[in-house]
């Protein structure tokens, strides 16, 4: 029984450091950072200039 348990501690001890050595997730959660950084960022610009248009149409409709 104790030939067992050892055998799964060296197991797990193998998988945990591969897990930790392991940097593919890491590129994929900072790929997922920057693509909600440019979605942020073009949210903000489009009710931005979607704003600043309504304006300039409302600006033109009243001077007609």
């Amino acid at each position: 029984m104790s030939h067992w348990i050892l055998a799964q501690s060296r197991w797990f001890g193998r998988a945990t450091r591969r897990l930790a050595e392991d940097t593919r997730g890491v590129t994929m959660l900072e790929y997922g950072l920057i693509a909600a950084l440019v979605a942020a960022v073009c949210v903000g610009a489009v009710t931005t200039l979607g704003t600043d248009l309504s304006d300039a149409f409302t600006s033109i409709a009243s001077s007609l």
